[in-house]
């Protein structure tokens, strides 16, 4: 193990080149499982903290925040997203040294667009909070405005994991998501329960996590003497990678922020039903967490699988990794659901003892926790589209999940289902585009889309 641990990008590559496929999965993806199972603790005990310490207008105004947080940190996905598939196939022709050149530029890259993006997100604070109906509207204002000191730092974390997945070493991604857990952990305990700082003891936890995570990545990528190490001596932006770093990287971006602001907007419509519904959805989807993030644990490794298959001019092994992806994504997802329905009852009291709030909770787990399965086939078929560099079908995949299947469906059974209309949009937006995600990729090309990797080697 810890000679697998120490390969170098060159012996990775070599090792999911040529190694039997469930093996390359299982390596690759088992990290990941590990990482996702990490961060669907982080929410988990954030929702612990907040519900106990705090109150409900607190903890609502966490839960209708964090999808506009998101909504920016979509570009910071974007960035990852085009470093997997750029990198994973310069990786797999072999052109080891040009990916960590591109590493480097897209992480300096992030450094600069986080920073940028800070101010937008305290404008976005003050802009929302005034058009909120509940008391949880100067809980929103506050959290938001202060947690755009910590967006930059997010930025590089996404894009240190997009290098890493790329470079076949998972495992990397996961030791890091483990000590941001960690550091978030000690500081829910000293600024919430130690201080009793309630929404803006949130923020410093974040921020005291978030910084430091930030020097120990900075240290491995720049610093550490090891084969991947990343050169930045006599740096400077090459326009070339850039563009098309922006080029894969728009549609993802586009993507993950069009998809959070849908959410934003679903959580709109919950937000007039009054903070006790928002907390309630905030716990279950706390407690869901944990079971959505596992199925989807697989997308990342099969991007890796397809990336460097492709590059390497297997596209037939491509086309079997996105399969098997998919099955292992299935089986996981029934696991959870039978292990999750049950326990709901006793996980949703961990969080809160008001009855309204627990009875809203219990009834939105036993509805959406079934649509796991469809998630976590939309996750997998989009992690194989992103490995062709072909990252405008997540695109499309994601306004249909969110927009033309999830929200339509929600404003025309609202009158009828009033809140649980999300609940149940969540469950049929997933399985309807999951079949949809089938259908693409059936009919798909498994050629390259990206032009800097077609490029003959000089």
């Amino acid at each position: 193990m810890k000679t697998f641990l120490k390969q170098s990008t060159e012996a990775r590559r070599e090792l999911i080149l040529t190694a039997h496929p469930i093996k390359t999965l299982l390596i690759l993806s088992l990290p990941s499982l590990l990482m996702n199972t990490v961060q669907a603790m982080m929410p988990f005990t954030d929702g612990l903290f907040i519900n106990n310490l705090t109150g409900y207008a607190v903890t609502g105004a966490v839960t209708f925040s964090q999808p506009i947080i998101s909504m920016v940190l979509g570009l910071s996905q974007g960035l990852s997203v085009a470093a997997m598939a750029i990198i994973g196939q310069l990786n797999g022709k072999g052109a080891i040294a040009e990916g960590k050149r591109v590493a480097a530029q897209i992480f300096l890259f992030a450094v600069m667009l986080g920073i940028i993006s800070a101010p937008l997100l305290l404008i976005i604070s003050i802009t929302v909070s005034r058009g909120l109906q509940s008391d949880i509207a100067p809980y929103v204002r506050q959290y938001i405005s202060w947690y755009s000191i910590v967006l930059p730092f997010s930025f590089l974390e996404a894009v240190y994991n997009g290098i890493k997945n790329a470079n076949g070493k998972p495992e990397a991604a996961f030791t890091r998501m483990t000590i941001l857990f960690i550091l978030k952990v000690v500081g829910n305990f000293l600024f919430l329960y130690m201080l009793r700082l309630e929404i803006i003891g949130c923020v410093l936890a974040s921020l005291l996590a978030n910084v430091c995570i930030t020097i120990w990545m900075v240290y491995e990528l720049f610093i550490h003497n090891s084969p991947d190490k990343l050169d930045v001596k006599n740096f400077k932006f090459d326009s070339k990678i850039i563009k098309e770093v922006l080029k894969v990287g728009f549609p993802a971006m586009f993507n993950y922020s069009f998809l959070y602001l849908g959410f934003f907007l679903i959580n709109k419509e919950i937000e007039k039903y009054g903070a006790i519904v928002v907390a309630a959805q905030g716990i279950a989807s706390n407690i869901n967490a944990l079971c959505f993030n596992l199925p989807a644990a697989f997308s990342a490794a099969i991007t890796t699988m397809v990336s460097m298959h492709i590059g390497a001019g297997y596209p037939q092994k491509a086309k079997r990794d996105c399969l098997l992806g998919c099955i292992t994504s299935i089986i996981i997802a029934i696991i959870m659901i039978s292990i999750m329905i049950p326990l709901s009852p006793y996980l949703t009291v961990l969080f809160r003892r008001e009855p309204e709030i627990i009875g809203i909770a219990n009834n939105a787990l036993n509805i959406y926790t079934y649509s796991i399965i469809g998630f976590g086939i939309c996750m997998t078929i989009q992690g194989a589209f992103i490995g062709l560099g072909k990252t405008k079908m997540p695109l499309v995949l994601g306004v249909l999940r969110i927009w033309l299947l999830r929200y339509i469906f929600v404003l025309a059974t609202e009158h009828v289902l009033q809140y649980y209309a999300i609940f149940w949009g969540n469950l049929f937006s997933n399985m309807a585009t999951a079949l949809i995600a089938i259908i693409l990729i059936l009919r798909t090309k498994w050629v390259s889309a990206l032009t800097i990797t077609n490029e003959k080697k000089e």
